[in-house]
């Protein structure tokens, strides 16, 4: 008997060990980056997934090991910062141990317990980076040459120095004022387009740093920057005045290369006035408009050692542009695809036109030969004129040049004459499909000559959707594209007319790009660009960065209620109170000047419901609802970080808002807002304003209002936002996706029927203004695919999708539909597709999670054959389970 408790002890024992041996952290991640470069944080954010694909998984504890030998890590110590074991569940953690050091690589490593408490196998082992820490490390002086801001060619810059003992490593940290590309004994270092990122730069410069060990020679090495203007120098005239901007100058830069020889010993390579300085065959460039390059003028070699630059000027010091330089720790811009052309049109020896097949942000790349002095001209557009050519009158209508040397989105490049010649811009991006070439002389070209390049911030996807149906499945990839193409270190509203980053159109779009992409960093670092822009008395800018435009106009609650809304929505897509504590202050200033503006609670401040269809909306009602918003969400963080005092005071006006709202808005007899308009309606419901006792009626009359409009949309930006949910979260999810299903004017699926790639300015394709073909403002039916169709939301109570809430709709008119987005915790799924006239609904829930369902009525459930109680809603742990509805 004894024999055969031991025997059976033994087992079990084997069997959970062998379980557990299958568990581990994965995906580990600092500051939201894998193995980054450069940290400044002093508490730096540290991250994992559990790695346990049982049913029922999840983390009972956790312990993490920091320290700067990996050997030492690996063995399950941390001199740097090793935890107790912490019971907890979190998968995110703020590094709390010895102060990091600067230039120090750190090490880390992670072990769980897992649901029967059985320790984990350790994870990999991790590393980051501290760079320069603080403003006093940096050792470079700050240069450029001697010439003005209105010099047109850009300077190359360059420098020698030797390497006397075997290099250990090596890392180059630089800030620029500008653009640049960063060259070391001749190789570019780095794939990062368009660095660093546009900020505000008399008040925060960022710098970036590489490991460029691979790149140092025994002996004698080169160095070489070229600095493009960005929108540190903008050359270009627009509506916008960033000619005018108050930090203009010639861009500049600040170099170190730090160098850690074998034998422990460090040296750093500075910029100064000791390099040598010329200008570049890039004759002309501007992040506006375009690039010049006049291959006539080419240096070979000047990046190497062997160049003689004795014809080169020293440089010239420079002040730093800001007191303010921080690290980029950021996803990079990159370019990201390659878009070959589809088709090619020939109407000339001299005259082509490329299309790619697509709209996208970028730049194009051409490979002709010819003779030297050849000047071909690429101009890029999003449509073609009926005879062929490209047609640019839809997106230049802002930009007011002084004179015909600058012309809009048209490359210039001038030929060598030796033989076969490659042109691509470095720092400039365009929206377009099409590109016309013309050229001075006779050239052959042909479809490989010419490829586009599809540029964004290069933040991972994590999203997915597919349907049954086609135009749905166009939609949701066109929205992508848009996002993507409007994402550059910071969301912009198109890659061609403007580049701006427009407050209203990122509120829009921010859960479309987090339900698809790992955007944190990026809008991050975009919430920092609003707290360098705001006023001391709370006020921003309708675009953010800017160089002094927008305050005056576009700027009410409707737009820029990014300061609330963006930190709001990244927590709960991760989990992360930092971005509600770094701006809790800024929201807090901006609500209380509405609330000094507007003390009746009804505010009129703002843009409204930007081009809508036909009607249009009171911008009191629209303001009003976005206000109501931004006080909701400051009274909820205020809680949430102890605040009391606040948390009262900001409860008591959020609820003086709404009764101001409903005592002027709201029939109680009909149960209607105003004039009863899809955005009259579908916005106080999303924003949460209607009373309970009317939701029911104001839903009703919101689906009787679309049916009245034959299923189709009477909205702009705004009731666009928020009709899809307004409709899906009260019952009427067949009403929403008939109208995001609809093919004709106005709707999504009529710009798909036409040819899109992208969504558009407009409903009215042949509208008159407001056309440009890459916007994203009407990009929020991406996020509502999401949620009012798969039905994933993240839960408030459990942000970071540690608890989901699935509420599936299984509209009629569709056979299948599956979405995944993968959280801070792992992969959800929810799929369904029809089976007669049962759904099938599938669900995976991921590690160390839990998920609430809610069905919709009328509908038996069936787990495995039995029946559930689905009243109350169904609660589920992780692992993958199979429904089904009749």
């Amino acid at each position: 008997m004894r024999s055969s408790f031991r025997l059976l002890s033994l087992f079990l024992f084997i069997t959970v060990n062998a379980h557990a041996a299958n568990v581990k952290p994965i995906s580990l991640r600092c500051e939201y980056l894998s193995n980054p470069l450069g940290v400044d944080a002093m508490h730096p954010r540290l991250s994992w997934m559990l790695g346990d694909s049982r049913q029922g998984a999840k983390q009972t504890a956790y312990q993490i090991f920091v320290g700067t030998d990996s050997a030492t890590v690996s063995s399950g110590k941390g001199e740097s910062w090793a935890t107790a074991k912490v019971l907890s569940s979190n998968i995110l953690a703020t590094y709390q141990g010895k102060a990091l050091q600067p230039f120090t690589k750190y090490f880390w490593q992670v072990v769980v317990w897992d649901k029967d408490g059985v320790r984990s196998a350790p994870s990999a082992i991790n590393s980051f980076e501290t760079g320069m820490m603080k403003m006093t490390n940096w050792k470079g002086s700050w240069i450029s040459d001697e010439n003005g801001f209105n010099v047109k060619p850009a300077p190359y810059f360059r420098t020698t120095f030797s390497t006397g003992k075997k290099v250990k490593s090596a890392r180059a940290y630089i800030a620029v004022a500008g653009l640049y590309e960063l060259y070391i004994n001749g190789e570019k270092i780095g794939n990062h387009r368009l660095d660093p990122m546009y900020t505000r730069f008399d008040r925060r410069t960022l710098y970036v740093t590489y490991d460029v060990t691979k790149q140092l020679a025994a002996g004698k090495n080169a160095i070489g920057v070229l600095l493009g203007n960005g929108w540190y120098n903008h050359q270009s005239t627009a509506v916008w005045d960033f000619h005018l901007a108050s930090w203009r100058a010639r861009p500049a830069f600040c170099l170190d290369l730090r160098i850690t020889y074998e034998d422990g010993t460090f040296e750093t390579i500075t910029s100064s006035e000791h390099w040598k300085t010329n200008l570049s065959p890039i004759t002309l460039n501007s992040i506006y408009t375009a690039e010049h390059y006049d291959a006539r003028l080419d240096q070979q070699g000047w990046n190497t050692i062997n160049f003689d630059d004795a014809k080169w000027k020293p440089a010239f010091a420079r002040p730093t542009p800001s007191q303010n330089i921080v690290s980029q720790q950021v996803v990079p811009i990159r370019a990201v695809e390659e878009v070959p052309t589809q088709t090619l049109t020939k109407f000339d020896d001299d005259n082509y036109v490329f299309d790619i097949g697509r709209n996208i942000s970028g730049v194009s790349k051409i490979t002709v030969s010819g003779k030297a002095g050849t000047v071909i001209r690429l101009k890029h557009g999003e449509r073609l004129y009926k005879n062929g050519h490209v047609d640019l009158s839809n997106i230049d209508l802002h930009y007011r040049p002084t004179d015909d040397k600058d012309p809009f989105q048209v490359d210039i490049f001038t030929l060598s004459g030796n033989g076969q010649e490659t042109f691509m811009p470095k720092f400039n991006y365009k929206g377009f499909q099409y590109v016309e070439i013309n050229s001075s002389e006779p050239i052959t070209l042909t479809k490989e000559s010419l490829t586009g390049y599809f540029m964004h911030s290069d933040v991972a996807p994590v999203g997915h959707v597919n349907t049954s149906n086609p135009i749905i499945n166009k939609i949701w990839y066109a929205t992508n594209n848009s996002y993507l193409s409007n994402l550059f270190g910071y969301p912009t509203d198109c890659p061609q007319r403007e580049k701006n980053g427009w407050t209203g159109d990122a509120i829009i779009a921010s859960e479309t790009g987090l339900y698809n992409f790992d955007g944190i960093t990026v809008y991050e670092k975009w919430m920092a660009d609003h707290r360098d822009e705001q006023q001391p008395n709370g006020v921003l800018p309708s675009i953010i960065p800017t160089a002094g435009w927008g305050y005056e106009w576009g700027n009410g609650p409707d737009w820029t209620s990014t300061v609330a809304m963006i930190p709001w929505n990244v927590y709960m897509f991760y989990g992360d109170q930092k971005i509600l504590s770094d701006n809790y202050d800024n929201i807090r200033r901006y609500v209380n000047h509405i609330d000094e503006l507007y003390p009746t609670g009804l505010c009129s401040w703002g843009l409204g419901d930007w081009v809508p269809v036909k009607s249009v909306s009171p911008v009191e009602l629209t303001s009003t609802c976005y206000y109501y918003a931004d006080v909701t969400i400051l009274a909820k963080i205020a809680k949430l970080l102890g605040k009391t005092d606040d948390y009262t005071k900001y409860t008591t006006l959020q609820a003086k808002i709404k009764k101001a709202f409903n005592d002027k808005y709201l029939n109680e007899q009909t149960g209607s807002y105003n004039k009863g308009l899809q955005t009259e309606l579908s916005v106080p419901l999303f924003m949460g304003l209607v009373p309970d006792a009317y939701k029911a009626r104001v839903a009703a009359n919101l689906a009787k209002r679309v049916e009245a409009d034959n299923f189709h949309l009477d909205v702009g930006i705004l009731g666009g936002k928020a009709i899809m949910n307004a409709l899906s979260d009260n019952g009427y999810a067949d009403v929403a996706y008939k109208i995001a299903s609809q093919e004709t004017y106005p709707s999504w699926g009529w710009w798909m029927v036409n040819g899109a790639t992208t969504l558009y300015e407009n409903w009215a394709i042949d509208a008159k203004h407001d056309i440009s073909l890459n916007h994203i403002m009407f990009g929020g039916i991406g996020a509502w695919l999401y949620r009012g169709i798969g039905g994933i939301e993240p839960d408030e109570q459990n942000p970071g999708f540690k608890n989901i809430i699935l509420k599936p709709n299984f509209v009629t008119g569709l056979n299948e539909f599956e979405a995944a987005h993968t959280g801070p915790y792992g992969k959800i799924i929810s799929s369904w597709k029809r089976n007669g006239t049962a759904v099938e609904y599938n669900v995976t829930i991921p590690a160390n999670t839990t998920a609430t369902i809610t069905f919709p009525q009328g509908k038996k459930v069936y787990l495995d054959g039995k029946p559930l109680n689905t009243v109350k809603g169904i609660a589920i742990n992780a692992g993958t389970y199979s429904f089904r509805l009749i």
